[in-house]
């Protein structure tokens, strides 16, 4: 008999719900929130009150699209953290009472083991181009940068993470002090594909182990612009392409070298990348060079399972299921946890 999931995502600003059956993916809506624009950042009231307004219809739209009825739904998959917590308080109460009219088992995910977990969508009965396990993942996003050694869909370790900012914070960060705009990766990213990544020099962290920093490299990168503004007050505008690309290529390095680390000491050539900012083309193409001089089997996430997405809620779900682990109705979201 087949297993049908529908996941439900609402970690930060974006709505979604996916439909997965046998681990094929059927419908995957996302409905995001372009109220926070205009504040350079997510605003976390505002955000849980879109929420609200979206999910009835995104969940609708999903199971519409994926052709089914909602009695064929044999589980409730949805994100219980980490996340907002008012976010993440919409989607856990509809999960609950869709559970509850459907009488239908509730799964729990964790928002970071689902982003790992991207890698085994199958968009057609066809698609086997999954991770074989045990795998490295780096997971950059960001909230998060981090190494996990993944050995089963239930069974992964962090081996190594950030002690302070995460990547994608120091390109939003570094982004919003250049006057580009929110959210700053994907802006640094169009712009260094204009620019010369060996213009300037920004320091590198010495961290121990696998583990990342970039609150140094954001504070070099703060005090190249102080330095140079003293002198010209229109050197972001004139140097806006190479700043972009300096600083993109130097998180770039850092991640890299880590990972390559890692890769070398665990003797693991099976590599792969999840989270938001592993839709930057800069790092794909790190991934790809590193997969040449290396020899790795590298799996990159399709964009659209970059981003928060309710697919790869569902997929999560949907091992889960297989398992028999279902969630507790009194289950309440959390905002902060580790795999």
């Amino acid at each position: 008999m087949s297993v049908t999931i529908i996941g439900i995502e609402s970690s930060c600003d974006d709505t979604s719900a996916a439909v997965i059956r046998d681990g094929v993916m059927l419908s995957n809506i996302i409905a995001g929130q372009a109220v926070h624009e205009a504040y350079g950042g997510v605003v976390p009231e505002l955000a849980s009150r879109a929420h609200q307004q979206n999910i009835i219809p995104v969940v609708t739209e999903a199971i519409r699209k994926a052709g089914i009825e909602k009695n064929e739904l044999s589980g409730i998959a949805f994100t219980r953290g980490p996340g907002l917590m008012g976010s993440l308080l919409v989607g856990t109460s509809f999960a609950k009472g869709l559970s509850i009219s459907l009488d239908v088992p509730m799964i729990e995910v964790n928002h970071l083991q689902a982003h790992v977990l991207a890698h085994f969508i199958k968009e057609s009965p066809e698609d086997n181009d999954q991770p074989a396990f045990p795998f490295l993942c780096l997971l950059v996003s960001g909230g998060n940068s981090q190494i996990i050694l993944v050995k089963g869909t239930d069974d992964m370790e962090v081996i190594g993470q950030t002690i302070d900012d995460a990547a994608g914070e120091a390109f939003d960060k570094c982004a919003k002090v250049m006057g580009l705009g929110y959210p700053g990766g994907p802006v640094v990213n169009r712009l260094a594909n204009e620019g010369n990544p060996e213009a300037f020099k920004f320091s590198k962290p010495h961290i121990p182990d696998y583990n990342y920093s970039f609150s140094g490299l954001k504070t070099s990168f703060l005090y190249t612009l102080r330095d140079h503004l003293k002198e010209d007050p229109d050197f972001i505008e004139k140097n806006k392409a190479d700043l972009c690309a300096s600083l993109q290529a130097t998180v770039i390095d850092i991640l890299m070298n880590k990972l390559s680390k890692a890769s070398k000491d665990l003797g693991i050539k099976e590599v792969a990348v999840a989270g938001g900012v592993s839709a930057n083309t800069g790092l794909r193409d790190a991934f790809y060079d590193y997969a040449k001089r290396y020899g790795w089997k590298i799996h990159i996430p399709k964009f659209a399972f970059t981003t928060d997405n309710a697919a790869m809620v569902a997929i999560t779900g949907y091992y889960k299921y297989l398992k028999g682990e279902y969630c507790p109705m009194d289950a309440v979201p959390f905002s902060r946890v580790v795999l």
